[in-house]
């Protein structure tokens, strides 16, 4: 049996950088997993994501906010979590600086079960 990959998500750089972190901790051709660490990063005036997979995000620790292109606007603390469609435009309009904000985002071919019952 091959090792086991442990970390712990709660795990910050020190000092932290002042850049978002992304760490890839899985990736395969249709699915990719990764720690996002924000200290008060947003994406940049007039931009937008629009990303060709879904991606489900929760956010682990710290606040932010979540604006998508038809104005809809999503507040999120710890334990929240979205479904954010393949090609749905959407921006962060806000992360803590502190606590800094530790999101686990996955992204790939992603099907939203809790609709389903």
């Amino acid at each position: 049996m091959p090792p086991a990959s442990t970390g712990n998500l709660f795990q910050l750089p020190d000092p932290l950088p002042a850049v978002e972190v992304f760490t890839a901790l899985v990736e395969t051709p249709h699915l990719r997993i990764e720690r996002i660490v924000s200290t008060g990063q947003t994406t940049p005036p007039g931009e937008w994501y629009d990303q060709s997979q879904a991606e489900w995000v929760i956010l682990l620790q710290g606040s932010a906010t979540l604006t998508y292109e038809d104005g809809a606007v999503l507040a999120m603390e710890p334990g929240d979590y979205v479904l954010i469609p393949a090609h749905v435009r959407h921006r962060v309009d806000y992360t803590s600086r502190e606590p800094p904000c530790v999101w686990l985002a996955v992204h790939g071919d992603l099907i939203n079960l809790a609709s389903q019952y």
